[in-house]
């Protein structure tokens, strides 16, 4: 196949992870690289970004700045929550889109993200092929929440997850300082899949965990967690730590956030509620139910900006995956999604794939069911399994003064 000669563009969208960047070094280093690219963007804010014609020559930026992209958290280029219409109800954006496109000769389009991430790369590059535009629309996984369909695991979630793992296990030995009673609960990321907060599991195979988990796959049920959390501190003398996902509902579909606040009321761009407030809630009834100290502890950002605390196999995959990304699509691949695949065998192997995006866009990939104890409080011994290869290896940024040295992109525009 004949390789398509053009300019490239890449951009960042939805919740940054310790990592995101690392992918994005992939992308732009290896983009750099090849003859058929004459010059590669980096887009401003995701999609809003070539929507407006605002975004960087990347080619300007320092090569020591690009490479120690892959220990800099958040998303250099800046992300974005926004949402394309259906083409065929309201092609505004489309239209612009293939504008912008056209006038840069942009032939390679590569968008990071997660599942909303993955829509929008898919109607793209569905409306370019309608539109008779040649372009190679490639997505680049991206998600500490783990859920993206198609994939054995995606960058971000390992980092995320050591991060939580070690968190907790640091908790676990502050709360039992004392020789008084305390109850713990933490909050961890995870709106309707809970792989974050079972990587508390992790530092429970450590002896240093929860005693109680509790995923949003599972139905909260208040009166049956209270029961829960009673047997443990009659148990333990008055220690309990609990874990629960922000996202955890109720048997009618209400966020346990709700019960406290009006925080879940707010919706974004994709309608999704606005969570946090879960743990305050828990901690508050059982404070009321215990009468004794508790504690409600938010991992929030902190669980996706730790770049410090960073997997080193997570790093490094994410990194390549991005190269991938560009490899495929100088190969002519188009309209599909870089992949995981675990390969059989007890030591941990990983190879890429592709996956189309029609499969990967708006689809979920939740815990599975027999993964989860039958009383619905724990992880069984094949998450431990699956997921302590992903958080192997220690990556950091370097240190200058003892603080972090991160990159420093010059961000110099692209104008014409």
């Amino acid at each position: 196949m004949a390789k398509l000669v053009g300019n490239a563009i890449f951009g960042q969208s939805g919740g940054p992870t310790s990592v995101i960047n690392a992918s994005a070094a992939g992308v732009i280093t290896e983009a750099l690289k090849q003859d058929c690219i004459k010059n590669v963007y980096g887009a401003a804010h995701g999609i809003k970004g070539i929507l407006e014609e605002k975004f960087y020559d990347m080619g300007m930026e320092d090569p020591k700045e690009l490479e120690l992209l892959k220990t800099t958290p958040s998303s250099a280029l800046g992300s974005v929550r926004y949402k394309l219409a259906d083409p065929d109800v309201d092609d505004t954006d489309y239209k612009r889109l293939l504008e912008v496109f056209k006038k840069y000769d942009i032939r390679y389009f590569f968008y990071n993200g997660g599942n909303d991430s993955m829509d929008t790369c898919n109607k793209v590059s569905k409306y370019l092929q309608k539109a008779g535009y040649e372009c190679r629309v490639i997505g680049v996984p991206k998600t500490i929440d783990n859920d993206l369909a198609e994939t054995d695991h995606c960058p971000g979630y390992g980092s995320a997850a050591r991060y939580v793992a070690i968190s907790t296990m640091e908790v676990y030995l502050d709360a039992r300082v004392y020789d008084t009673p305390m109850v713990c609960v933490l909050e961890v990321m995870g709106r309707n899949a809970g792989w974050l907060t079972a990587a508390t599991a992790l530092a429970s195979y450590k002896g240093a965990g929860p005693d109680l988990i509790y995923l949003p796959e599972i139905t909260f049920d208040m009166d049956k967690f209270v029961r829960d959390v009673k047997e443990v501190y009659d148990k333990n003398g008055g220690k309990v730590i609990v874990a629960v996902s922000e996202g955890i509902k109720d048997k009618n579909g209400r966020y346990i956030s709700e019960y406290g606040s009006d925080l879940a009321k707010e919706k974004d761009a994709f309608g999704h509620s606005q969570l946090g407030g879960a743990a305050q809630v828990l901690a508050s009834v059982l404070k009321k139910e215990l009468k004794c100290k508790t504690r409600a502890i938010e991992f929030s950002l902190l669980q996706r900006c730790a770049a410090h605390c960073a997997s080193k196999t997570d790093v490094e995959e994410s990194f390549m995956a991005g190269q991938m990304a560009v490899r495929y699509a100088v190969d002519g691949y188009s309209d599909y999604m870089v992949a995981y695949e675990r390969e059989p065998g007890k030591e941990y192997r990983c190879k890429f794939k592709l996956v189309e995006l029609s499969k990967v866009a708006n689809a979920e990939k939740k815990v599975p069911r027999e993964w989860i104890t039958e009383d619905g409080t724990g992880l069984k011994q094949e998450f431990i399994d699956y997921a302590l290869p992903l958080i192997q290896g220690e990556s950091a940024p370097p240190m200058e003064d003892g603080l972090p040295r991160f990159a420093r992109l010059k961000k110099v525009p692209v104008k014409k």
